[in-house]
């Protein structure tokens, strides 16, 4: 646990707070590792596998995208779910990856990552993390924003792990964190 600079390393949770900003800064932490993992490659490095997975960055950037737009949309609050660029949603977001411009992916996926800070943000300002969200279970039973956000920091920590793997196989690319200073590229 490091006590660096908060400029240098936003994506660094609080050393104390509230329950809110400790969960939320575990998954701004994954979020920061997770898009420094995919940073700075060109469409083939993207579009890389390793051993028999069909699993690429590519697909990671696109996939978690539609989880950061469907969490804080339909599961959040109930709304319409029709993220950016999604014109077929019965499509494999993984496989569909391959169309995109790593520009266009690093969009979409910072894009989507910024939106649901927002939407997450307003539903915090007014209810707590154990207030209930839209989604339930077909007996009516409400999950909260505390599972919610519980979710997708399981959800980062798994594909965290892939892209490690994927990364370090395109061109050697460890480590837990982006080093101090770093901001994502456009692509």
């Amino acid at each position: 646990m490091s006590q660096s600079d908060p400029d240098a390393t936003p994506w660094e949770p609080p050393l104390a707070g509230s329950e809110a900003a400790h969960l939320l800064g575990a998954l701004d932490r994954l979020r920061a590792t997770f898009r420094w993992k995919a940073d700075g490659l060109d469409a083939d490095e993207l579009q890389a596998r390793s051993g028999p997975s069909a699993l690429t960055l590519g697909g990671l950037l696109n996939h978690l995208a539609l989880v950061e737009d469907h969490a804080s949309t339909v599961t959040l609050t109930g709304g319409p779910f029709a993220p950016p660029g999604a014109d077929d949603l019965g499509a494999d977001e993984f496989a569909t990856a391959a169309l995109d411009s790593p520009q266009s992916l690093y969009a979409l996926h910072d894009g989507a990552v910024e939106r649901s800070r927002t939407r997450f943000a307003a539903f915090l300002r007014e209810h707590d993390l154990g207030a209930p969200v839209a989604v339930a279970t077909p007996a009516g039973e409400h999950a909260s924003a505390r599972r919610l956000v519980l979710d997708l920091v399981e959800e980062y920590g798994r594909h965290t792990g892939h892209a490690d793997l994927l990364r370090e196989a395109v061109d050697g690319r460890v480590g837990e964190d982006p080093p101090p200073g770093w901001r994502p590229g456009a692509g």
